[in-house]
């Protein structure tokens, strides 16, 4: 893998298409988890890929090729969602999709309490908590301090337990 990113960094149009195919499912979850609405998790991960392909240039290999991927399509939401400020996040349809996928209660009480939450808060606990980011890495990826994203996240689960009556 290490070979294929160097190779793709460096103008492989191959590897980097390989690359890209290997991290399509793994990056479509994260923008369906983070936006809460299927179509428009396709369009964060597409463009996601365009952006990436214009700037595989740029890809040092400071961090793995996946969190890469995962701090373009961040910025990509965010970008959208300054784009457009009264989209909606998850329609009725959505709901009713998870429902029709007999996904148990908990989860989807869970999954529709963290879309409720603004995304300066989900982003932070989905990449801490789904992913297992240490919070100097989110800092990194959301450009933020340290400090920032360890309340951002102590914060938006206290509005998690709240949403789903958990105490401490």
């Amino acid at each position: 893998m290490d070979l294929e990113r160097i190779r793709a960094a460096q103008g492989d149009n191959k590897a980097l298409a390989g690359l890209l195919k290997d991290h399509y499912s793994f990056l479509f979850k994260y923008a369906w988890k983070m936006c809460g609405e299927e179509q428009l998790a396709y369009d964060i991960t597409q463009e996601t890929i365009m952006k990436a392909i214009r700037k595989i240039h740029q890809y040092k290999g400071n961090a793995s090729f996946s969190t890469w991927l995962l701090q373009i399509a961040t910025h990509t939401f965010l970008d959208m969602k300054k784009k457009h400020k009264n989209t909606r996040f998850l329609h009725e349809h959505e709901i009713n999709h998870i429902e029709a996928a007999k996904v148990p209660e908990e989860w989807f009480e869970t999954q529709t309490a963290i879309w409720k939450l603004e995304e300066k808060h989900r982003i932070p606990i989905l990449l801490k908590h789904y992913y297992g980011y240490e919070y100097e890495e989110i800092a990194n990826l959301l450009k933020l301090k340290t400090g920032t994203v360890k309340s951002r996240v102590h914060y938006g689960l206290d509005r998690l337990r709240k949403e789903l009556n958990i105490d401490e």
